[in-house]
């Protein structure tokens, strides 16, 4: 659990602006599972207090899960311009899922060098 905190907050705080580097699997889905969790969450909440906290958390984490989706795609050492590919209703979701899903390069490469998981503090 503490290894979980660790990289949401290395995630969601410490590169909030984030698009260089490289970021590895456990990075991604960890986050991932975090801002689909939350979602999960507010969606429970009725009306228009709901709706706004909808609204101010997809603009909150925007910028971040934009972000490890881009180093994401640095790490299987493929351009963060094919978060783009999203666009593509079904197909794109498909291919971005399965590179997101594909082991990083084991290597230093281009984007930087291989990625640490963070430790708990």
């Amino acid at each position: 659990m503490d290894e979980f905190i660790a990289i949401v907050k290395k995630v969601f705080l410490d590169n909030y602006f984030n698009f260089d580097g490289r970021a590895n699997r456990k990075e991604f889905w960890y986050a991932f599972l975090a801002y689909f969790v939350v979602n999960l969450i507010i969606g429970f909440i009725p009306g228009w207090v709901g709706l706004i906290l909808r609204i101010v958390w997809w603009l909150a984490t925007l910028l971040p899960i934009l972000g490890v989706g881009c180093r994401r795609l640095h790490d299987i050492n493929k351009e963060g311009l094919y978060l783009l590919l999203g666009l593509i209703p079904i197909a794109g979701i498909i291919i971005l899922i399965v590179w997101w899903a594909q082991e990083g390069d084991p290597n230093e490469n281009q984007y930087g060098p291989v990625p640490e998981t963070p430790k708990a503090e």
